[in-house]
């Protein structure tokens, strides 16, 4: 069951990536509180379920890695979520200074390379997403299905910063591609499975990325993102994981 349910699930965030570009109803400036009630739920999601998942691996496999190297690398999985994050900062870094520069030649918008060094990262990011959608160990059916929703939404939030950086060639070639992302990941999940050290890495990675592209959308006062309803997506989401 929970394999066509995933199946279905893949669908689902690959359709919401696609046509989130016609969602014109969700605005950027004053940012629509439904994106920062989306940024609070992915935020809910990662340190409610994410965060807790990872001291469930380093628990479960601390006994089946033999090596002194393995068991450091175990012990200090949540270093990786903070790579991630570090890494996804290093890349919002990139784009804004590549922005700038453009915006001082009278272009708005981020250079070739800086697009798909940028897109390559999301590629990778909502491969992960896909993958873990089939190979996570899921409790029960709604396990996945809040992992569906939290990402649903967050997908959303990423589309909207991404098309803002990069514009035209967004739509032309990046949102394709993230798109194909989820279905490729959920294929290899399909076709392949790897060492549940590995699961956790991955965890880990899409852990910290989340929490960074959460709040690099939601901090800049240039938003005017709504606290209040940052809260509700937060105090809500939460309620619903720990009670179901």
């Amino acid at each position: 069951m929970l394999f066509w349910l995933s199946m279905l699930f893949a669908i689902g965030f690959a359709l919401i990536h696609f046509s989130s570009k016609y969602m014109n109803f969700i605005e950027e400036t004053p940012r629509s509180r439904i994106l920062s009630i989306a940024g609070g739920i992915a935020v809910a999601y990662v340190f409610l379920h994410l965060l807790p998942e990872l001291n469930g691996y380093q628990e479960s496999l601390e006994d089946s890695i033999g090596t002194d190297a393995g068991r450091y690398i175990e012990n200090h999985i949540y270093l990786i979520a903070m790579i991630g994050l570090a890494i996804f900062y290093g890349l919002e870094r990139i784009v804004k200074v590549s922005k700038k520069k453009k915006k001082d030649k009278t272009e708005n918008q981020t250079s070739a390379g800086v697009f798909w060094i940028h897109i390559g990262s999301f590629f990778i990011y909502n491969s992960i997403i896909g993958y873990l959608l089939i190979r996570e160990e899921f409790e029960s059916p709604w396990g996945m299905f809040f992992y569906f929703i939290a990402l649903s939404i967050h997908f959303i939030t990423n589309d909207r910063g991404l098309r803002r950086d990069h514009r035209e060639v967004y739509d032309k070639y990046g949102r394709m591609l993230l798109t194909a992302a989820i279905l490729l990941g959920w294929m290899i999940g399909a076709v392949m499975e790897v060492h549940e050290l590995i699961i956790s890495i991955l965890v880990a990675f899409l852990a910290g990325g989340v929490v960074l592209n959460v709040l690099k959308e939601e901090l800049p006062e240039e938003r005017e993102s709504s606290f209040a309803a940052f809260c509700i997506g937060l105090a809500g989401y939460s309620v619903l994981l720990m009670v179901i």
